[in-house]
């Protein structure tokens, strides 16, 4: 339809050039509403959010306190993330303070750095004692000092979701009773709590999970503490 126009022209716009202006607003929009990502430029906050874990190990006359203190980014989006932020090592014990004091920062800066942050784990708990490692309370081996710490970090990075956690079902756990139960009634032993493990005497050690917790019933060797079994 032919439209006359009576009146004088005193000024016009090109559709395409709006069309254009509001995809670069939209795009800008998206970018300012993309999420943040870890990395070594974003400031410590007035407030973190800390857990402190306490260790005794047999290799140190006083327990160390460990805390890790995390950085909520995203806070009230669907991309909200809790990430690791700095660790802090305090102890009575002064023979360990100066690589101690060495290793959080080492850890500190990786943390603030971003990314995948969960290889730390396997580095820290394969570094093993020169002098041999210990067993822990319940018979779970620790190689050395620094790697009950990566114990430690790994235990926080499942509790904030950054690693899987591979805590047993309770049908599995129901199964490992059982098995510990007939084992102990065929051994004619009952548990010691008195002992450092709280698995059979005659236990021995699981390369699944550093624990002397392994069983031998009708020729299958099972652990008694994760369930890996050589009979599948």
């Amino acid at each position: 339809m032919t439209v006359k126009i009576s009146n004088k022209i005193v000024g016009y716009r090109v559709k395409k050039a709006d069309a254009e202006t509001n995809g670069e607003q939209q795009a800008s929009v998206a970018a300012d509403t993309k999420p943040v990502e870890m990395n070594e430029n974003i400031e410590r906050p007035d407030f973190l959010l800390g857990t402190t874990y306490k260790i005794k190990p047999p290799v140190a006359e006083h327990a160390m306190y460990i805390t890790i203190n995390d950085i909520l980014l995203n806070e009230g989006t669907d991309h909200e993330s809790r990430q690791p932020y700095e660790v802090f090592i305090n102890s009575k014990a002064m023979e360990h303070f100066q690589w101690v004091i060495a290793l959080t920062r080492v850890i500190s800066a990786v943390f603030r750095k971003g990314g995948d942050v969960t290889f730390l784990v396997e580095e820290l708990r394969s570094v093993y004692d020169p002098n041999g490692g210990y067993f822990k309370k319940g018979g779970v081996f620790m190689p050395s000092l620094v790697a009950e710490i990566g114990a430690v970090i790994e235990k926080h990075l499942k509790a904030i979701g950054l690693l899987e956690s591979d805590e047993l079902s309770e049908t599995t756990k129901r199964i490992l009773a059982e098995k510990r139960a007939e084992f102990e009634a065929s051994q004619n032993k009952a548990t010691n709590d008195d002992s450092a493990s709280e698995y059979p005497a005659n236990a021995t050690m699981c390369g699944k999970c550093s624990t002397k917790a392994v069983i031998v019933m009708d020729g299958c060797a099972t652990c008694l503490s994760c369930g890996d079994s050589k009979c599948g």
